[in-house]
C-alpha cells in the first residue's frame, strides 16, 4: 500500500457541510445569494485548530440537500456563484489549506437536466440510458416509467456507470473543478455503490490529470482493500473504528477500540489494513455529534486524543471542536446547522496541539500500533517509524493510574500539556487524563 501514499497520509482534515454553515434554505429556492463568501472569514479558524485541509460536503446546484445534484458544474444558487466558490478555495489555500470536494457519482436529483428529459420524453430520450430505468413499469412518483433510485430513495436516481457518456460527463466535470477551482481531492459519496470500472477509470484520470489528487471513499463494511488499492482510491471513511471510538468510553471497555485497531492496523501481516491511511472521525454529517453521544463529558478530550494518535488521517466536523451538540434522531438538518462564527475554547485549543503532534510525529502518520498497557479502564498506544518512538496514553478513570510498561526511552516531550515527561518509577495517569509523548 506504500506505493498509494499521497498528500493525505499527513493531513488533519476539517469538513464543512456549506449549505447548513451558510443558512441556506432547505429546498433550492432559485434565489442567488453569496452565502458561501462566509466561509472566507473561517479559514484563519481552521488553520488555527491545526487542519491543513478541509473537506466540503456539496457544494453544487441541487434539489435539497446537496446529494441530489441537478449540475455538477454550477455551485448551488443558495451559496453564490463559481466566481464565489473561486475565492474561498484561494482562501483556503492562501491559509496553507487544501480543499477536498464532494464528488456524488453514484446518483442524481430528480432536477437533473437528463432526467427531466427522460420524464418528458420517455423511450424517445436520447438520455433515457443514462440511468437504470424500465419502461413497463412506474415510479411512486408516476413518471410512467419505473428507474432505480439509491437505496430505494427515488428523490435520489441512481447514474448507469456503465454507459460511457454518462463517465464522460462526470470526468468533464472532475476536470472543471481541478481546473478552475484548483481542489485537491475529492470524497466520493457512497463510494460502496459505485461501479469498480468507474473508479478504475476515475482513478486513470485523476492520476494523468493531477498526480497528487486524493480520492477519498465513503465505506462504511466490508474488506476496505476492495477499493482502497493503487487502481482505485487512496482512502476510505474509516466507519469500522468509528463506534469503538465513543462505545469504548461509554462502556468504560477500553478493549474494544484497542481490539478494532490492532486486528486492522497492527504489525502482523495478517491485519486487515496494514499500510492504508483511512480518514478517521469522531462525528460528521451523518451522524450524532460526539458530544451528545458521549455518557460523560469529560471524556470528550480523551476522545479527541484517541482519535489523533490512531492510526489514520483524522477529520474534525465543524463545530465539534467546540463542543457543539445534536443528535441524529432530530434528522439531517439538527446535524447540520448554521453557526454564525466559529468559537475557540479549551477543547478546541487542546485539538490544535493533537492536531501538531500529528502533522509533526511521522510516527502518527506512518507508524504501526503496538499496546503495551491495556485494562478497562486506561490503555497506551505505541506508535513507532523510522526510529520514532510516540505514545498515546488514555485514563478513562475518575481514579489516577500508574502504567508501568518498558518505553525504551526515559524521557518523552508531552504534546497535551507542554511539559517533560519522565518514564521512570512508572507514568502516573491523573484521572480522566490523556497524553502524546514523543520519545526522546
Amino acid at each position: 500500500m506504500e506505493q498509494n501514499r499521497n498528500w493525505g497520509c499527513e493531513a488533519v482534515f476539517y469538513q464543512i457541510y456549506p449549505l447548513g454553515l451558510c443558512g441556506a434554505p432547505f429546498a433550492n429556492d432559485g434565489v442567488q445569494e453569496h452565502r458561501i463568501l462566509k466561509v472566507i472569514d473561517w479559514a484563519e479558524h481552521i488553520a488555527k485548530c491545526g487542519c491543513n485541509a478541509v473537506y466540503f460536503s456539496p457544494v453544487f446546484e441541487s434539489d435539497t440537500h446537496g446529494y441530489d445534484t441537478r449540475d455538477y458544474c454550477r455551485i448551488d444558487v443558495r451559496l453564490g456563484t463559481n466566481e464565489d466558490f473561486k475565492q474561498v478555495v484561494d482562501a483556503m489555500h492562501a491559509n496553507g489549506i487544501r480543499v477536498v470536494l464532494d464528488g456524488v457519482f453514484n446518483h442524481v436529483g430528480r432536477g437533473f437536466p437528463q432526467f427531466r428529459d427522460v420524464c418528458e420524453k420517455k423511450w424517445d430520450s436520447p438520455y433515457r440510458d443514462w440511468f437504470i430505468t424500465n419502461f413497463d413499469g412506474n415510479s411512486c412518483y408516476n413518471d410512467g416509467f419505473w428507474y432505480e433510485g439509491w437505496e430505494g430513495h427515488y428523490e435520489l436516481v441512481k447514474l448507469n456507470l456503465r454507459n460511457p457518456a454518462v463517465v464522460s460527463h462526470i470526468l468533464d466535470a472532475v476536470r472543471f473543478w481541478v481546473e478552475y477551482f484548483g481542489i485537491d481531492g475529492i470524497r466520493l459519496d457512497v463510494a460502496y455503490s459505485l461501479d469498480f470500472d468507474f473508479l478504475r477509470t476515475l482513478r486513470r484520470f485523476t492520476d494523468s490529470l493531477r498526480p497528487d489528487l486524493l480520492l477519498i471513499g465513503e465505506l462504511l463494511h466490508g474488506d476496505y482493500s476492495r477499493w482502497v488499492n493503487p487502481e482505485m482510491l487512496h482512502s476510505a471513511t474509516n466507519y469500522e473504528c468509528y463506534k469503538g471510538l465513543y462505545s469504548s468510553f461509554n462502556s468504560l471497555n477500553m478493549f474494544e477500540i484497542c481490539h478494532s485497531l490492532k486486528n486492522r492496523f497492527g504489525p502482523e501481516q495478517w491485519c486487515m489494513y496494514r499500510g492504508m491511511h483511512l480518514l478517521c472521525f469522531a462525528d460528521n454529517h451523518d451522524v450524532t455529534r460526539i458530544a451528545s453521544i458521549l455518557n460523560n463529558p469529560a471524556h470528550l478530550p480523551l476522545v479527541y486524543t484517541m482519535l489523533f494518535g490512531m492510526p489514520g488521517i483524522p477529520c474534525i466536523y465543524y463545530g465539534s471542536e467546540w463542543g457543539a451538540k445534536a443528535e441524529k434522531k432530530d434528522g439531517d438538518p439538527a446535524l447540520r446547522p448554521c453557526f454564525e462564527k466559529p468559537e475557540f475554547n479549551d477543547l478546541t485549543a487542546l485539538i490544535s496541539r493533537l492536531a501538531e503532534a500529528h502533522k509533526s510525529c511521522k510516527a502518527l502518520c506512518y507508524g504501526d500500533i503496538k499496546i503495551p498497557v491495556l485494562t478497562n479502564q486506561q490503555c497506551i498506544l505505541q506508535r513507532d517509524f523510522e526510529g520514532e518512538r510516540v505514545f498515546v496514553a488514555i485514563n478513562a478513570s475518575d481514579q489516577p493510574y500508574t502504567a508501568h510498561f518498558d518505553a525504551g526511552y526515559g524521557l518523552a516531550d508531552d504534546f497535551v500539556t507542554g511539559g517533560t515527561h519522565d518514564f521512570g518509577g512508572g507514568s502516573l495517569l491523573e484521572p480522566l487524563s490523556c497524553h502524546i509523548w514523543r520519545c526522546k
